[in-house]
């Protein structure tokens, strides 16, 4: 398995100086999310600034950029890299695409299967391989020549992830993705029983194997060589569950494991203001569920334990924090990276 470190984009040249640290460290490389600054400048900075880092966007928000605008900077991120970027990309929720971005958002799946079909078709012209005429329910791509085309590079097109939960976009993208930005909020029966089917199903209908989409996971870890220290990341770990399961879209989540009403739950503390109350819903019993729990000696064998034979790739969610809060952090997690990427 490769291992990245998540990180939220920043200042530019601190970018430059955490990449630099995260390659020295043993990382395989950075996936860099997107809020209120762009990830796909924070990856331009990182590549430009390291030699050997992989580097996915996890996730930029899709339908606020046309198709062609993505793939340009897709494109040239490819170059950049030196054919090491995956474009990961995500819809987003209806509140931020239309009163945010100012954008359309209706109907996400059917919308994001048409992005990509766009996409592909726009790297195919990038290439010469293929006349760019492509006509799709939302988006309609004919006009394209040598004038505006960003240019051959030494690199096949990047891939390209998607962020996927609900059946339909799991579908969709075994069927049409390279692979899967997989939700931080996660338990391993929900991969196992709909996770991996509904890929497969969508791989089948294109004549795949399952095994041709790449599972990218962000893991929740608390860690620690004492119970003391371990408490501040299992706090973090239990804030971030009870965020994420306050969204209804993903009470079945809590369903699968035998814990309904949880999101019930939940999302009364929070119409009550009651942030400290979401937390204490989620129980060390459901914590375990999306948690990976051990020493520092002992969690990258915890790590493989529990992904080895799913995930492509780890992406460790709360190392970028760490490092933001103390560079030297970085020294301790590159261990567990070295780790994992050295397991057999």
């Amino acid at each position: 398995m490769k291992i990245d470190l998540m990180s939220n984009p920043r200042e530019l040249r601190s970018i430059q100086k955490m990449a630099r640290d995260v390659e020295q460290a043993g990382f395989s490389g950075i996936t860099f999310t997107e809020g209120g600054r762009t990830a796909y400048l924070s990856v331009a900075a990182a590549a430009l600034a390291t030699e050997k880092l992989e580097f996915s966007t996890g996730i930029a928000v899709a339908f606020p950029r046309s198709p062609m605008i993505t793939a340009a900077n897709a494109w040239e991120l490819q170059e950049a890299s030196r054919g090491q970027f995956r474009l990961g990309l995500g819809t987003q929720v209806r509140a931020h695409i239309t009163r945010r971005y100012g954008s359309e958002f209706d109907p996400p799946g059917p919308r994001m299967r048409d992005y990509i079909g766009a996409l592909k078709a726009i790297f195919k012209a990038y290439r010469k391989e293929a006349k760019l005429d492509y006509h799709g329910p939302y988006y309609e791509l004919t006009l394209f020549n040598d004038m505006w085309s960003p240019g051959s590079i030494d690199y096949p097109p990047p891939a390209i992830d998607a962020a996927a939960v609900n059946p339909y976009m799991l579908k969709m993208a075994g069927e049409l993705c390279d692979g899967i930005q997989v939700h931080p909020f996660h338990s391993q029966k929900y991969i196992e029983d709909m996770m991996l089917p509904a890929v497969a199903e969508g791989a089948t209908k294109a004549g795949r194997e399952v095994s041709d989409v790449d599972l990218l996971v962000p893991v929740l870890t608390i860690v620690g060589d004492s119970e003391e220290e371990k408490a501040a990341s299992k706090a973090f770990c239990r804030q971030q569950v009870a965020f994420y399961g306050s969204t209804p879209n993903y009470a079945f989540q809590f369903d699968l494991l035998g814990f309904e009403g949880t999101t019930a739950k939940i999302r009364t503390c929070q119409k009550a203001g009651d942030m400290a109350g979401m937390s204490d819903v989620i129980t060390d019993e459901i914590l375990q569920h999306y948690t990976t729990e051990a020493s520092w000696d002992d969690l990258a064998d915890k790590l493989v334990d529990r992904y080895e034979g799913t995930a492509e790739r780890l992406i460790i969610y709360t190392a970028g924090m760490d490092y933001a809060r103390d560079p030297d952090s970085i020294g301790r997690w590159g261990e567990v990276a070295r780790a994992v990427t050295a397991s057999k």
